[in-house]
């Protein structure tokens, strides 16, 4: 049961462990924030919405602000988490790109709309929240960046323009595609994104390919670098 389906199960005055009142408690707050943006909400509309006193709610968690940024470091890591858990899921570049690609549109549809808590804050003036949204952009184009370090001999710094990149324009389309009620399915969105990424990222040839140990995919992505250069791919 996900905290949100806690908030919505228990009534009030139920007693419960301190780690399941916290969890039901930032159900609550992010059901809360995610509807009516920092500034508008209210401790007091967070703890009707959670079906308990206000001072219960101040016992885990000091003011708002506290409440929110446990908010954004929860979801910051699990956005993080996705996108690390996408690059090790396989060893075949082309893969890799389209693993990334739905961990961002399957971050930001997921229902309960955390991603607006990371990527549209009405608080990003706030110098922790920046910091934390910043971190984790920063945290997750590291963890591309390594990859692409590690296959194409580049640079660091190269290879970090290209993770932020490519981390950016991940997550602008999938806003862009969950803003817009688009009619393409989430899957053909991937696909087609992959396609005008990997077009781009295919054309940097691979660290030492002939002894690289991707095995048999790397073959082929550097094969496929050189028809893309000869031009019969096109």
């Amino acid at each position: 049961m996900t905290a949100i389906e806690q908030t919505q199960a228990r009534p009030r005055g139920t007693r419960l462990p301190r780690r399941a009142r916290r969890e039901q408690l930032l159900g609550a707050a992010q059901e809360v924030f995610v509807a009516q943006g920092y500034h508008a909400a209210a401790m007091d509309d967070i703890a009707e919405r959670a079906g308990v006193s206000k001072p219960v709610l101040y016992q885990h968690f000091p003011g708002k602000l506290e409440l929110y940024l446990a908010l954004l470091d929860q979801h910051c890591e699990s956005l993080l988490q996705a996108v690390r858990t996408a690059l090790a899921s396989t060893t075949d570049n082309k893969q890799r790109v389209e693993a990334t690609m739905d961990a961002y549109f399957a971050y930001i549809e997921d229902e309960g709309g955390a991603f607006r808590l990371v990527f549209e804050s009405d608080l990003t003036n706030e110098p922790a929240v920046r910091e934390r949204v910043d971190k984790v952009s920063l945290q997750c184009a590291e963890a591309i960046s390594e990859v692409i370090a590690e296959d194409t001999g580049l640079a660091p710094d190269h290879s970090m323009l290209l993770a932020v990149g490519l981390g950016g324009v991940s997550q602008v389309v999938a806003r862009y595609w969950l803003a817009s009620g688009s009619d393409v399915p989430r899957d053909t969105a991937v696909q087609l994104l992959t396609s005008l990424v990997w077009r781009g990222i295919a054309g940097f040839p691979l660290h030492g390919a002939e002894g690289h140990h991707g095995g048999e995919h790397q073959t082929d992505h550097h094969a496929d670098h050189h028809t893309d250069r000869a031009g019969d791919h096109r």
